[in-house]
């Protein structure tokens, strides 16, 4: 976030002087601007002052009566970058009348487990809000691609423009297609329709018609353990929730 070289203890300071509850001031103003605009808006990500003086890294969903719809805090902090407390949980938020969005932060984007939970949970767009300032924005937009494809989603990765980020934001289809990109860090305003049918539809007829990663499973098959998770896949519980 700060880049290398920042010493750890300075890191820290400056977030904590930055940091608020999601109730502070902050928030407030951005929700009276998304009211004031009538949007939804993410504004990217926010350090948030904890109940018990945590620093987490925090996306929030404000609607257009200037409501806090949903926030997530990121569960795969930037180590040993960012001093930040992991979150403990995933989130999608409905935004009404549109769909269902799963919220997501930079480096989450780096471990599949967090994408494959939010398709389950039935997110149609996943929304990764960036700051990256290094030269690993060309890794992340293979990520952005691969992530959509192997769940099925649209997935809008926004990294901040120089000259603090690398730019380079970019809207994928549940196919892998890339609808939109900015070519560079130069600010850039990237407007598209997003058919959110096609996450269905895709779901149903495979990709390129031929992959349903989905339905994979028969009725009655035994579920696969999953020992790194301690868990397992059960195919009677595979299929994401909007999906049949």
């Amino acid at each position: 976030m700060f880049g290398d070289g920042f010493p750890d203890r300075q890191r820290e300071e400056a977030l904590r002087g930055a940091a608020e509850p999601l109730d502070g001031p902050r928030v407030e103003a951005l929700a009276a601007l998304a009211s004031e605009l009538g949007v939804w808006l993410v504004p990217g990500s926010v350090c948030e002052l904890g109940e018990h003086g945590e620093l987490f890294n925090t996306q929030i969903v404000l609607s257009p009566e200037g409501r806090l719809a949903g926030s997530y805090r990121k569960v795969f902090p930037w180590r040993p970058h960012e001093p930040y407390v992991p979150g403990d949980r995933f989130v999608v938020v409905d935004l009404d009348g549109i769909g269902r969005v799963g919220l997501n932060i930079c480096y989450d984007a780096w471990f599949p487990e967090t994408m494959r939970q939010l398709a389950w949970m039935g997110a149609e767009v996943v929304l990764n809000v960036v700051k990256t300032t290094t030269a690993d924005r060309a890794q992340e937009l293979v990520l952005a691609r691969a992530n959509a494809i192997v769940n099925q989603v649209f997935v809008v990765s926004v990294n901040c423009a120089g000259p603090t980020g690398m730019g380079q934001s970019i809207i994928v289809d549940p196919e892998g297609g890339v609808i939109a990109e900015a070519p560079d860090a130069e600010p850039t305003l990237l407007a598209t329709d997003l058919d959110l049918a096609v996450v269905d539809h895709v779901r149903t007829n495979g990709t390129a018609g031929v992959n349903r990663m989905w339905s994979q499973f028969r009725p009655g098959e035994p579920a696969i353990p999953l020992p790194v998770y301690g868990g397992r896949i059960d195919p009677e519980t595979w299929q994401p929730s909007n999906f049949s």
